[in-house]
């Protein structure tokens, strides 16, 4: 059996620690808190991010990331994309010498504006081909129900990501191969962002024809970026593009559209945080997707009133005044 590690034991790391026990593997999964070990240990389940879902017997969580890694063939990185950088540099000098690390963060960095394999890369002094994302339409409720779901799993080496298609595909998960790293990165960073907007739209109220154009509008924006950036178009078509953003977009268990819908409904974004405890990674990457967007000369309206209404700069009414009131253009300008 090959041995993973699994770094984060939130909803889609938990999801995705049965993902890859149900294909085989023999899955250790790091948890920050000692009690929550215990639950998955003891009870086999995660009460504190998926209550009620009972996680295979085969995996078994710890709190100390040396022993989770020990022997590790794949490491899975998922914590919140903006702890990544501090996470990773305590986890880097015990890194197994031979490991993949695969990444389910959907963020780009504040501040250094690197995608989260720039930043693994970095701080891990690892090669791109040591490197893995995976990104898709993968809400970790539905994941963890073993509802069937497809996702990407993308590699610079087209081998290395055949391999960890083979580790992760089961019964109810099926996994494609791409090497196009940054169209997969940025459109599971986007979409929280678009996701956001169209919440908005939810929570005051508006329908189908409003979230569509906010959908589509925001894929045509995450486009402009990421093949500015070097990705192959034909990526945002697909599962890590399009199908993550209409899931995203669409389900009420997405934490970025009820995030967005909250402010919809006129609460502010103290208030949000303080209502839950998951992260809607959105909420941060706007910021530094804008500035991105800006860097490149890309023209990102989506992005920058989402920042704006999370920083207090505009309301949702206003956000989607703006949205309609724009100056008119061809539409594949």
């Amino acid at each position: 059996m090959t041995k993973v590690a699994v770094l984060g034991a939130g909803s889609w790391g938990t999801a995705f620690s049965m993902v890859m026990a149900d294909a085989g593997c023999d899955v250790h999964l790091w948890a920050r808190r000692p009690e929550v070990c215990a639950t998955v240990n003891e009870r086999h389940e995660n009460t504190d991010y998926l209550p009620g879902i009972t996680l295979p017997g085969s995996i078994r969580a710890t709190h100390d990331p040396e022993q989770a890694m020990a022997g590790a063939e794949v490491v899975v990185l998922t914590v919140p994309s903006q702890t990544l950088r501090d996470n990773l540099g305590g986890w880097a000098p015990i890194l197994p010498r031979d490991a993949t690390v695969v990444s389910l963060m959907k963020g780009v960095e504040l501040g250094s504006l690197k995608r989260m394999s720039e930043v693994i890369a970095e701080v891990a002094g690892l090669a791109p081909e040591r490197i893995a994302v995976v990104s898709g339409p993968n809400l970790a409720r539905e994941i963890a129900q073993r509802e069937p779901a497809a996702s990407v799993v993308a590699c610079s080496d087209h081998e290395v990501a055949k391999r960890l298609q083979g580790l992760m595909h089961s019964k109810a998960f099926r996994p494609y191969t791409s090497e196009d790293v940054v169209g997969c990165e940025l459109g599971g960073a986007y979409k929280n962002v678009v996701a956001l907007s169209v919440g908005m739209a939810v929570g005051l109220g508006f329908g189908d024809n409003t979230t569509a154009s906010l959908i589509t509008r925001g894929l045509a924006e995450t486009a402009r970026l990421a093949v500015a950036l070097g990705a192959n178009p034909i990526t945002l078509m697909g599962l890590a593009g399009l199908g993550d953003l209409v899931a995203t977009c669409s389900s009420p268990l997405s934490r970025n559209r009820t995030f967005g819908e909250k402010l919809g409904q006129g609460m502010t974004v103290a208030e949000i945080y303080a209502s839950t405890n998951q992260v809607a990674e959105g909420a941060k990457s706007c910021k530094s997707l804008l500035a991105l967007a800006e860097q490149h000369g890309i023209d990102a309206p989506i992005a920058a009133a989402v920042d704006a209404v999370v920083d207090g700069r505009m309301t949702a009414p206003e956000l989607m005044e703006a949205f309609v009131t724009r100056v008119t253009k061809a539409e594949l300008d």
